[in-house]
Protein backbone atom coordinates (compact mmCIF):
# COMPACT_ATOMS: atom_id res chain seq x y z
CA UNK A 1 0.00 0.00 0.00
CA UNK A 2 1.13 3.70 -0.74
CA UNK A 3 -0.12 7.16 0.10
CA UNK A 4 0.08 8.68 -3.61
CA UNK A 5 0.55 12.48 -4.57
CA UNK A 6 -2.81 12.35 -5.66
CA UNK A 7 -5.47 14.02 -3.28
CA UNK A 8 -8.60 12.51 -2.66
CA UNK A 9 -11.92 13.95 -4.72
CA UNK A 10 -15.84 14.02 -4.31
CA UNK A 11 -17.84 16.08 -6.13
CA UNK A 12 -18.71 19.98 -6.27
CA UNK A 13 -23.02 19.89 -5.89
CA UNK A 14 -25.37 16.83 -6.07
CA UNK A 15 -26.70 15.74 -8.97
CA UNK A 16 -29.82 13.35 -9.62
CA UNK A 17 -31.23 11.03 -12.26
CA UNK A 18 -34.89 9.75 -12.78
CA UNK A 19 -35.29 6.57 -14.54
CA UNK A 20 -36.32 2.73 -14.04
CA UNK A 21 -35.09 -0.25 -12.31
CA UNK A 22 -34.12 -2.94 -15.30
CA UNK A 23 -35.32 -6.06 -13.19
CA UNK A 24 -37.74 -4.15 -10.55
CA UNK A 25 -39.52 -1.74 -13.23
CA UNK A 26 -39.65 0.56 -10.18
CA UNK A 27 -39.18 4.60 -10.98
CA UNK A 28 -36.19 5.82 -8.81
CA UNK A 29 -34.70 8.47 -8.22
CA UNK A 30 -30.72 8.40 -7.55
CA UNK A 31 -28.85 10.74 -6.55
CA UNK A 32 -25.33 11.89 -6.45
CA UNK A 33 -23.73 14.29 -3.33
CA UNK A 34 -20.39 14.73 -2.06
CA UNK A 35 -19.04 13.28 0.73
CA UNK A 36 -16.21 13.41 2.88
CA UNK A 37 -12.43 12.11 2.61
CA UNK A 38 -12.41 8.17 3.10
CA UNK A 39 -16.37 7.65 2.83
CA UNK A 40 -15.60 6.15 -0.61
CA UNK A 41 -18.67 4.53 -2.52
CA UNK A 42 -21.55 4.34 -0.06
CA UNK A 43 -25.65 4.05 -1.14
CA UNK A 44 -28.24 5.53 0.73
CA UNK A 45 -31.87 3.66 1.06
CA UNK A 46 -34.21 7.02 1.63
CA UNK A 47 -36.98 4.85 0.97
CA UNK A 48 -36.80 2.92 4.05
CA UNK A 49 -36.95 3.99 8.04
CA UNK A 50 -33.68 5.29 9.29
CA UNK A 51 -32.12 6.10 5.74
CA UNK A 52 -29.40 3.22 6.34
CA UNK A 53 -26.10 3.46 4.39
CA UNK A 54 -24.78 -0.02 2.44
CA UNK A 55 -20.79 1.18 1.21
CA UNK A 56 -19.90 -0.31 -1.77
CA UNK A 57 -17.99 -3.49 -0.63
CA UNK A 58 -17.11 -7.09 -1.75
CA UNK A 59 -17.91 -8.65 2.36
CA UNK A 60 -22.04 -7.46 1.52
CA UNK A 61 -22.42 -9.21 -2.04
CA UNK A 62 -24.90 -11.70 -1.87
CA UNK A 63 -26.27 -12.70 -5.38
CA UNK A 64 -24.83 -12.13 -8.51
CA UNK A 65 -27.38 -13.70 -11.02
CA UNK A 66 -28.43 -10.57 -13.04
CA UNK A 67 -26.12 -8.07 -12.12
CA UNK A 68 -23.97 -7.65 -8.54
CA UNK A 69 -26.56 -7.31 -5.53
CA UNK A 70 -25.41 -6.48 -2.05
CA UNK A 71 -26.75 -6.69 1.32
CA UNK A 72 -26.68 -5.55 4.40
CA UNK A 73 -28.90 -6.10 7.41
CA UNK A 74 -31.68 -7.06 5.08
CA UNK A 75 -31.03 -3.87 3.01
CA UNK A 76 -30.44 -4.10 -0.37
CA UNK A 77 -29.03 -2.89 -3.57
CA UNK A 78 -29.52 -4.24 -6.46
CA UNK A 79 -27.41 -4.01 -10.11
CA UNK A 80 -24.64 -1.32 -8.58
CA UNK A 81 -21.83 -2.05 -10.98
CA UNK A 82 -22.95 0.99 -14.32
CA UNK A 83 -22.63 3.39 -11.23
CA UNK A 84 -19.64 2.28 -9.40
CA UNK A 85 -17.98 2.16 -12.77
CA UNK A 86 -18.86 5.59 -13.31
CA UNK A 87 -17.48 6.83 -10.64
CA UNK A 88 -13.85 4.78 -11.18
CA UNK A 89 -13.82 5.82 -14.60
CA UNK A 90 -13.98 9.63 -13.80
CA UNK A 91 -11.23 8.74 -10.18
CA UNK A 92 -13.90 10.09 -7.90
CA UNK A 93 -13.08 8.40 -4.32
CA UNK A 94 -15.64 9.57 -1.95
CA UNK A 95 -19.68 9.89 -2.75
CA UNK A 96 -22.69 9.21 -1.29
CA UNK A 97 -25.28 7.47 -3.70
CA UNK A 98 -29.04 8.07 -2.22
CA UNK A 99 -31.78 5.66 -3.77
CA UNK A 100 -35.60 5.82 -3.21
CA UNK A 101 -35.96 2.03 -4.15
CA UNK A 102 -33.80 -0.65 -4.63
CA UNK A 103 -32.38 -0.69 -7.58
CA UNK A 104 -30.10 2.36 -9.48
CA UNK A 105 -32.21 3.58 -13.11
CA UNK A 106 -30.98 1.17 -15.74
CA UNK A 107 -30.91 4.09 -18.19
CA UNK A 108 -29.64 3.20 -21.82
CA UNK A 109 -28.05 0.18 -20.12
CA UNK A 110 -24.54 1.76 -19.67
CA UNK A 111 -22.52 4.09 -17.44
CA UNK A 112 -23.18 7.26 -19.65
CA UNK A 113 -25.87 8.58 -18.13
CA UNK A 114 -24.12 8.20 -14.60
CA UNK A 115 -20.96 9.56 -16.08
CA UNK A 116 -22.48 12.99 -17.80
CA UNK A 117 -24.76 13.48 -14.02
CA UNK A 118 -21.11 13.27 -12.33
CA UNK A 119 -19.29 15.74 -14.58
CA UNK A 120 -22.28 18.04 -14.75
CA UNK A 121 -21.73 18.40 -10.92
CA UNK A 122 -17.93 18.96 -11.04
CA UNK A 123 -15.03 16.84 -9.62
CA UNK A 124 -13.55 18.75 -6.70
CA UNK A 125 -9.82 18.11 -4.40
CA UNK A 126 -10.57 16.74 -0.67
CA UNK A 127 -7.63 17.60 1.83
CA UNK A 128 -6.82 13.67 2.50
CA UNK A 129 -4.67 11.94 0.37
CA UNK A 130 -5.22 9.35 -2.04
CA UNK A 131 -4.08 5.07 -1.42
CA UNK A 132 -4.24 2.71 -3.73
CA UNK A 133 -2.55 -1.22 -4.11
CA UNK A 134 0.28 -1.48 -6.06
CA UNK A 135 0.46 -5.08 -7.54
CA UNK A 136 3.79 -6.30 -6.90
CA UNK A 137 3.12 -9.82 -7.85
CA UNK A 138 0.39 -11.86 -10.21
CA UNK A 139 -2.53 -12.90 -8.48
CA UNK A 140 -5.33 -14.77 -9.91
CA UNK A 141 -8.58 -15.91 -9.23
CA UNK A 142 -10.38 -19.18 -11.38
CA UNK A 143 -13.83 -20.58 -11.31
CA UNK A 144 -13.24 -24.48 -12.61
CA UNK A 145 -17.26 -24.49 -13.51
CA UNK A 146 -17.33 -21.98 -16.18
CA UNK A 147 -13.67 -21.56 -16.91
CA UNK A 148 -13.78 -18.04 -16.32
CA UNK A 149 -9.81 -16.44 -14.63
CA UNK A 150 -9.26 -12.81 -13.62
CA UNK A 151 -5.27 -12.25 -13.26
CA UNK A 152 -3.82 -8.88 -11.81
CA UNK A 153 -0.05 -8.29 -12.89
CA UNK A 154 2.19 -5.18 -12.35
CA UNK A 155 1.77 -2.53 -14.24
CA UNK A 156 2.49 1.33 -13.63
CA UNK A 157 -0.94 2.54 -13.82
CA UNK A 158 -4.61 0.76 -13.64
CA UNK A 159 -5.54 -1.52 -17.04
CA UNK A 160 -8.04 -3.82 -17.95
CA UNK A 161 -8.16 -6.28 -20.89
CA UNK A 162 -11.28 -8.36 -20.85
CA UNK A 163 -11.80 -11.18 -23.03
CA UNK A 164 -14.68 -13.18 -23.85
CA UNK A 165 -15.88 -15.93 -26.01
CA UNK A 166 -19.95 -16.09 -26.41
CA UNK A 167 -20.00 -19.67 -28.37
CA UNK A 168 -22.64 -18.51 -30.68
CA UNK A 169 -22.82 -17.37 -34.29
CA UNK A 170 -24.07 -13.83 -34.17
CA UNK A 171 -21.57 -13.28 -31.21
CA UNK A 172 -18.56 -15.27 -30.83
CA UNK A 173 -15.15 -14.41 -29.05
CA UNK A 174 -14.44 -10.60 -28.64
CA UNK A 175 -11.74 -8.57 -26.33
CA UNK A 176 -11.61 -5.32 -25.24
CA UNK A 177 -8.54 -3.22 -23.85
CA UNK A 178 -8.74 0.37 -21.58
CA UNK A 179 -5.19 1.14 -21.43
CA UNK A 180 -5.97 4.31 -18.82
CA UNK A 181 -8.57 4.80 -16.67
CA UNK A 182 -8.87 8.52 -17.99
CA UNK A 183 -9.94 6.87 -21.20
CA UNK A 184 -13.17 5.41 -19.82
CA UNK A 185 -15.54 7.98 -20.53
CA UNK A 186 -14.69 7.95 -24.60
CA UNK A 187 -13.98 4.20 -24.93
CA UNK A 188 -16.07 2.12 -22.44
CA UNK A 189 -18.56 4.25 -21.03
CA UNK A 190 -21.60 4.21 -23.68
CA UNK A 191 -21.25 0.42 -23.74
CA UNK A 192 -24.70 -1.36 -22.90
CA UNK A 193 -25.66 -3.95 -20.99
CA UNK A 194 -26.81 -6.84 -23.77
CA UNK A 195 -28.53 -10.50 -23.75
CA UNK A 196 -29.42 -13.01 -25.84
CA UNK A 197 -32.62 -14.12 -27.07
CA UNK A 198 -32.86 -17.10 -24.92
CA UNK A 199 -32.00 -15.42 -21.97
CA UNK A 200 -34.88 -12.91 -22.31
CA UNK A 201 -37.38 -15.31 -22.96
CA UNK A 202 -35.88 -17.10 -19.30
CA UNK A 203 -36.29 -13.35 -18.21
CA UNK A 204 -40.18 -13.05 -19.26
CA UNK A 205 -40.76 -16.33 -17.71
CA UNK A 206 -39.79 -15.22 -14.47
CA UNK A 207 -41.24 -11.90 -14.35
CA UNK A 208 -37.90 -9.95 -14.19
CA UNK A 209 -36.92 -7.23 -16.65
CA UNK A 210 -40.09 -5.35 -15.91
CA UNK A 211 -38.31 -2.00 -16.51
CA UNK A 212 -36.27 -3.33 -19.95
CA UNK A 213 -36.99 -1.65 -23.23
CA UNK A 214 -35.11 -2.35 -26.76
CA UNK A 215 -33.12 1.20 -25.78
CA UNK A 216 -31.37 0.29 -22.78
CA UNK A 217 -29.98 -3.96 -23.97
CA UNK A 218 -28.44 -4.80 -26.76
CA UNK A 219 -30.83 -8.04 -27.98
CA UNK A 220 -28.82 -10.77 -29.59
CA UNK A 221 -30.77 -13.33 -31.99
CA UNK A 222 -29.30 -16.59 -31.31
CA UNK A 223 -32.17 -18.31 -31.78
CA UNK A 224 -35.00 -18.91 -34.29
CA UNK A 225 -37.55 -16.37 -33.14
CA UNK A 226 -41.22 -17.84 -32.97
CA UNK A 227 -44.21 -15.82 -33.67
CA UNK A 228 -45.38 -16.89 -29.86
CA UNK A 229 -42.08 -15.33 -28.35
CA UNK A 230 -42.36 -12.32 -30.82
CA UNK A 231 -46.52 -11.37 -29.61
CA UNK A 232 -44.78 -11.74 -26.34
CA UNK A 233 -41.26 -9.50 -26.91
CA UNK A 234 -44.13 -6.67 -28.48
CA UNK A 235 -45.87 -7.15 -25.07
CA UNK A 236 -42.71 -6.38 -22.75
CA UNK A 237 -40.97 -4.01 -24.90
CA UNK A 238 -44.12 -2.19 -25.53
CA UNK A 239 -43.93 -1.91 -29.34
CA UNK A 240 -45.94 -2.49 -32.28
CA UNK A 241 -43.26 -4.13 -34.47
CA UNK A 242 -39.69 -6.17 -33.72
CA UNK A 243 -37.06 -6.93 -36.60
CA UNK A 244 -34.27 -8.59 -36.57
CA UNK A 245 -30.87 -6.46 -38.20
CA UNK A 246 -29.04 -8.71 -40.40
CA UNK A 247 -25.84 -8.18 -37.61
CA UNK A 248 -28.68 -10.24 -35.61
CA UNK A 249 -29.45 -7.69 -33.26
CA UNK A 250 -32.88 -7.31 -32.23
CA UNK A 251 -34.89 -3.92 -33.22
CA UNK A 252 -32.89 -0.94 -34.73
CA UNK A 253 -30.65 -0.50 -32.39
CA UNK A 254 -26.86 0.76 -33.82
CA UNK A 255 -23.70 -0.53 -32.10
CA UNK A 256 -21.70 1.79 -30.34
CA UNK A 257 -18.68 -0.06 -31.25
CA UNK A 258 -17.97 -3.55 -32.97
CA UNK A 259 -16.93 -4.92 -29.88
CA UNK A 260 -19.77 -3.47 -27.52
CA UNK A 261 -20.19 -6.67 -25.54
CA UNK A 262 -16.58 -6.97 -24.79
CA UNK A 263 -17.12 -3.35 -23.26
CA UNK A 264 -19.11 -3.66 -21.53
CA UNK A 265 -18.31 -6.81 -19.99
CA UNK A 266 -14.88 -4.68 -19.57
CA UNK A 267 -17.14 -2.18 -17.85
CA UNK A 268 -18.71 -4.56 -15.76
CA UNK A 269 -15.19 -5.14 -14.41
CA UNK A 270 -14.51 -2.13 -13.21
CA UNK A 271 -17.64 -1.78 -11.54
CA UNK A 272 -17.51 -4.58 -9.90
CA UNK A 273 -13.79 -4.59 -8.75
CA UNK A 274 -14.73 -1.01 -6.64
CA UNK A 275 -16.31 -3.12 -4.41
CA UNK A 276 -12.52 -4.00 -2.94
CA UNK A 277 -12.60 -0.72 -1.46
CA UNK A 278 -9.28 0.97 -2.88
CA UNK A 279 -7.73 1.87 -6.05
CA UNK A 280 -5.71 -0.35 -7.81
CA UNK A 281 -2.30 -0.03 -9.75
CA UNK A 282 -2.07 -2.86 -11.92
CA UNK A 283 -3.15 -4.85 -15.11
CA UNK A 284 -6.44 -6.75 -14.77
CA UNK A 285 -7.09 -9.65 -17.30
CA UNK A 286 -10.19 -10.99 -17.38
CA UNK A 287 -11.10 -14.72 -19.40
CA UNK A 288 -14.50 -15.12 -19.70
CA UNK A 289 -15.45 -12.30 -16.88
CA UNK A 290 -18.73 -12.11 -14.74
CA UNK A 291 -20.13 -10.53 -11.93
CA UNK A 292 -19.70 -14.21 -9.83
CA UNK A 293 -16.06 -14.53 -10.83
CA UNK A 294 -15.62 -10.95 -10.94
CA UNK A 295 -16.87 -10.06 -7.04
CA UNK A 296 -14.93 -13.28 -6.10
CA UNK A 297 -11.84 -12.10 -7.64
CA UNK A 298 -12.65 -8.81 -5.03
CA UNK A 299 -13.07 -10.49 -2.23
CA UNK A 300 -9.51 -12.45 -2.38
CA UNK A 301 -7.95 -8.99 -3.75
CA UNK A 302 -9.58 -7.69 -0.57
CA UNK A 303 -8.03 -10.07 1.85
CA UNK A 304 -4.62 -9.80 0.70
CA UNK A 305 -4.70 -5.91 0.82
CA UNK A 306 -6.10 -6.25 4.28
CA UNK A 307 -3.29 -8.67 5.48
CA UNK A 308 -0.52 -6.52 3.48
CA UNK A 309 -1.83 -3.84 5.22
CA UNK A 310 -1.62 -5.48 9.16
CA UNK A 311 1.95 -6.89 8.12
CA UNK A 312 2.93 -3.73 6.65
CA UNK A 313 6.94 -2.70 6.12
CA UNK A 314 7.77 -0.13 4.25
CA UNK A 315 10.23 -1.25 1.48
CA UNK A 316 13.51 0.73 1.55
CA UNK A 317 16.54 0.29 0.04
CA UNK A 318 19.16 1.21 3.11
CA UNK A 319 21.75 1.67 0.43
CA UNK A 320 20.15 4.57 -2.08
CA UNK A 321 21.34 8.01 -1.54
CA UNK A 322 19.27 9.66 1.16
CA UNK A 323 17.17 12.42 0.90
CA UNK A 324 18.52 13.78 3.81
CA UNK A 325 21.63 13.01 5.27
CA UNK A 326 22.88 13.43 9.05
CA UNK A 327 24.72 17.19 8.28
CA UNK A 328 21.26 17.94 6.51
CA UNK A 329 19.30 16.71 9.27
CA UNK A 330 21.17 18.94 11.81
CA UNK A 331 20.51 21.75 9.60
CA UNK A 332 16.46 21.31 10.46
CA UNK A 333 16.60 19.52 13.84
CA UNK A 334 18.60 21.55 17.12
CA UNK A 335 18.96 18.05 18.23
CA UNK A 336 23.09 17.14 18.44
CA UNK A 337 24.50 13.53 20.08
CA UNK A 338 23.61 11.76 21.92
CA UNK A 339 19.97 12.98 21.56
CA UNK A 340 19.99 12.89 17.61
CA UNK A 341 18.14 9.79 17.39
CA UNK A 342 17.93 9.46 13.24
CA UNK A 343 20.22 9.02 11.27
CA UNK A 344 18.49 9.66 7.41
CA UNK A 345 15.54 10.53 5.88
CA UNK A 346 15.15 8.05 2.90
CA UNK A 347 11.68 9.21 1.54
CA UNK A 348 10.02 13.22 2.42
CA UNK A 349 6.52 14.01 0.98
CA UNK A 350 3.76 16.52 1.99
CA UNK A 351 2.35 13.98 3.63
CA UNK A 352 4.69 11.31 4.80
CA UNK A 353 8.28 10.97 6.02
CA UNK A 354 10.45 7.75 6.41
CA UNK A 355 13.86 8.21 8.60
CA UNK A 356 16.41 5.12 9.68
CA UNK A 357 17.86 4.64 12.80
CA UNK A 358 20.97 2.58 13.09
CA UNK A 359 20.71 1.19 16.82
CA UNK A 360 24.90 0.59 17.89
CA UNK A 361 25.96 -1.09 21.31
CA UNK A 362 27.77 2.46 21.55
CA UNK A 363 24.05 4.30 22.23
CA UNK A 364 24.87 5.89 25.89
CA UNK A 365 21.38 4.12 27.16
CA UNK A 366 22.59 0.69 26.74
CA UNK A 367 25.00 1.75 29.80
CA UNK A 368 22.14 1.20 32.03
CA UNK A 369 19.10 -0.36 29.91
CA UNK A 370 20.26 -3.14 30.81
CA UNK A 371 23.81 -3.97 31.71
CA UNK A 372 23.50 -7.58 30.85
CA UNK A 373 20.88 -7.61 28.08
CA UNK A 374 20.70 -4.17 26.38
CA UNK A 375 17.44 -3.24 25.10
CA UNK A 376 16.16 0.48 23.33
CA UNK A 377 14.12 2.16 25.65
CA UNK A 378 10.83 2.42 24.45
CA UNK A 379 10.12 6.38 24.96
CA UNK A 380 13.21 6.81 23.23
CA UNK A 381 11.79 4.81 20.25
CA UNK A 382 8.85 7.24 20.31
CA UNK A 383 11.64 10.20 20.59
CA UNK A 384 13.48 9.07 17.87
CA UNK A 385 10.13 8.53 15.65
CA UNK A 386 9.01 12.16 16.71
CA UNK A 387 12.30 13.64 15.63
CA UNK A 388 11.89 12.35 11.94
CA UNK A 389 8.30 13.60 12.33
CA UNK A 390 10.19 16.81 12.51
CA UNK A 391 11.62 16.65 9.62
CA UNK A 392 8.12 16.11 7.41
CA UNK A 393 6.61 19.31 9.86
CA UNK A 394 9.69 21.28 9.53
CA UNK A 395 9.69 21.00 5.84
CA UNK A 396 6.38 23.06 5.25
CA UNK A 397 8.01 26.59 6.11
CA UNK A 398 10.27 28.17 4.07
CA UNK A 399 12.79 28.74 7.12
CA UNK A 400 12.86 25.68 9.48
CA UNK A 401 16.14 27.06 11.01
CA UNK A 402 14.04 29.76 12.51
CA UNK A 403 11.78 27.01 14.10
CA UNK A 404 11.39 24.51 16.83
CA UNK A 405 9.31 21.44 17.07
CA UNK A 406 7.18 20.71 20.31
CA UNK A 407 5.95 17.58 21.50
CA UNK A 408 1.88 18.76 22.87
CA UNK A 409 0.77 15.14 23.23
CA UNK A 410 1.42 11.12 22.41
CA UNK A 411 -1.50 9.03 21.84
CA UNK A 412 -2.54 4.94 21.36
CA UNK A 413 1.30 4.13 21.96
CA UNK A 414 1.85 0.04 21.62
CA UNK A 415 5.16 -1.71 21.98
CA UNK A 416 5.43 -4.86 19.83
CA UNK A 417 8.84 -5.76 19.84
CA UNK A 418 12.40 -5.53 21.24
CA UNK A 419 14.90 -3.40 19.84
CA UNK A 420 18.56 -4.19 20.46
CA UNK A 421 21.72 -3.39 19.26
CA UNK A 422 22.68 -4.19 15.12
CA UNK A 423 18.87 -3.39 14.22
CA UNK A 424 18.42 -0.91 11.87
CA UNK A 425 14.93 1.16 12.86
CA UNK A 426 12.94 2.35 10.13
CA UNK A 427 10.22 5.22 10.75
CA UNK A 428 7.09 6.12 8.83
CA UNK A 429 4.98 8.75 9.64
CA UNK A 430 1.61 10.38 7.87
CA UNK A 431 0.06 12.96 8.73
CA UNK A 432 -3.52 12.13 9.54
CA UNK A 433 -4.82 15.74 9.14
CA UNK A 434 -3.58 19.06 7.49
CA UNK A 435 -1.17 21.25 9.36
CA UNK A 436 -3.10 23.98 10.94
CA UNK A 437 -2.08 27.15 12.61
CA UNK A 438 1.25 25.21 13.48
CA UNK A 439 -0.46 22.22 14.79
CA UNK A 440 0.41 18.69 13.74
CA UNK A 441 -1.17 15.41 14.11
CA UNK A 442 0.96 12.09 12.52
CA UNK A 443 0.41 8.62 12.83
CA UNK A 444 4.03 7.07 13.71
CA UNK A 445 5.28 3.16 13.25
CA UNK A 446 8.48 2.03 13.82
CA UNK A 447 9.55 -1.17 11.92
CA UNK A 448 12.85 -3.49 12.62
CA UNK A 449 13.84 -7.05 11.70
CA UNK A 450 10.45 -7.21 9.15
CA UNK A 451 8.35 -6.53 12.05
CA UNK A 452 6.22 -3.33 13.52
CA UNK A 453 8.04 -3.09 16.95
CA UNK A 454 6.27 0.15 18.19
CA UNK A 455 3.59 2.87 16.95
CA UNK A 456 1.86 6.25 18.15
CA UNK A 457 0.09 8.98 17.51
CA UNK A 458 2.02 11.90 18.09
CA UNK A 459 0.86 15.82 17.74
CA UNK A 460 3.53 18.37 17.88
CA UNK A 461 2.95 22.27 17.15
CA UNK A 462 6.38 24.13 15.47
CA UNK A 463 7.13 27.36 16.87
CA UNK A 464 9.23 30.14 14.97
CA UNK A 465 11.96 31.00 17.82
CA UNK A 466 14.27 33.80 15.54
Amino acid sequence: MINTEFKQTTIAKEVSLIGVGLHTGKDVTLTFKPAEPNVGYAFKRIDLEGAPIINADASYVTNTQRGTCLEKNGVIIQTCEHVLAALVGLQIDNVYIELDASEPPIMDGSSKFFVEALESAGIVELEAHREEYIVREVISYKDDETGSEITIIPSEEYQVTAMVDFGTKVLGTQNATLERISDFKSEIADSRTFSFLHEIEMLLEHGLIKGGDLNNAIVYVDKELSPDTMERLKVAFKKDNISIKPNGILDNLTLHHPNEAARHKLLDVIGDLALIGTRLRGKVIANKPGHYVNTQFAKKLQKIIKNERRNYVPSVDLHATPVKDINQIMEMLPHRPPFLLVDKIMELSEVHVIGIKNVTMNEPFFVGHFPGSPVMPGVLQIEAMAQTGGILVLSTVPDPENYLTYLLKIDNVRYKHQVVPGDTLIFKLDLMQPIRRGLCQMHGKAYANGKLVSEAEIMAQIVKVK
